[in-house]
């Protein structure tokens, strides 16, 4: 445990440092809360559907969340380019305590960006529903963190190109949010809401706007259910490619 503790404060603090990232990552939250909120909020009103900003909100706090995670195994790649990793594999220790430590950095930096994107949110005119559901709405965001920086460091595992993997992290990340529910109501979809109870990121998105906001679409108990067993798959997977990184 002390081991994942002390890689976890230094991944932590690795990423906590790069402030372009962290900055650079609140930009693309906030455009489409921007963009999305106030383009289509008066067509989302017209519709007697209510407040788009408190239904877009949730799920911009989730994109924050989910590509802060991802985006994290671009650290991984760093280490084995310049053998920063080399030095951490080389330590008689076993190797899920070192990715579970850095995935732990990770998500912690993840959890942060997307609480900055909550509270970057307030100004604009979002306002939780129940103070009292707040703990429930850091549960999901701890789960979407650990669930992305896990799948990030698995994909990382496999990579050895930096240009490759922003690739594959959009090629992968972009259909999940937008198939997700997070940009519009699944209810009546249809297809897309077929498509929705296989996407993960929909049971985030879900999690979090019901806790902000009152609305569920599945209902806690799945959210929480779907969330719990793929971040711990996760986790497994992404732990099963670290083993094969040749130190």
């Amino acid at each position: 445990m002390r081991v994942i503790g002390i890689l976890w404060l230094r991944q932590l603090i690795r990423q906590w440092r790069s402030r372009a990232r962290i900055i650079g990552a609140l930009g693309q939250p906030l455009l489409f809360l921007l963009s999305f909120g106030f383009g289509f909020g008066p067509v989302f009103a017209r519709a007697g559907a209510g407040n788009y900003l408190q239904f877009l909100a949730p799920g911009v706090i989730g994109m924050g969340v989910v590509f802060s995670g991802m985006f994290s195994g671009m650290d991984l790649i760093w280490d084995k380019q310049f053998g920063f990793l080399r030095e951490t594999l080389v330590a008689p220790v076993p190797r899920w305590q070192i990715m579970f430590g850095r995935t732990a950095g990770g998500a912690t930096v993840a959890m942060l960006q997307g609480l900055l994107v909550a509270l970057a949110c307030v100004p604009v005119g979002f306002r939780p529903a129940s103070l009292t559901q707040l703990p429930l709405a850091l549960t999901f965001v701890a789960l979407t963190a650990f669930m992305f920086t896990a799948l990030g460091t698995g994909i990382a595992s496999l990579v050895e190109d930096f240009h490759a993997f922003p690739l594959i992290m959009n090629f992968l990340v972009m259909p999940l949010f937008f198939l997700s529910g997070a940009l519009f109501p699944l209810n009546g979809t249809g297809t897309l809401g077929v498509i929705a109870t296989f996407n993960p990121v929909a049971y985030a998105v879900d999690g979090l706007r019901g806790s902000l906001t009152g609305t569920w679409h599945f209902g806690a108990s799945l959210d929480l259910a779907v969330m719990g067993l793929v971040t711990l798959a996760f986790l497994g997977v992404g732990t099963l490619l670290f083993e094969r990184v040749e130190a």
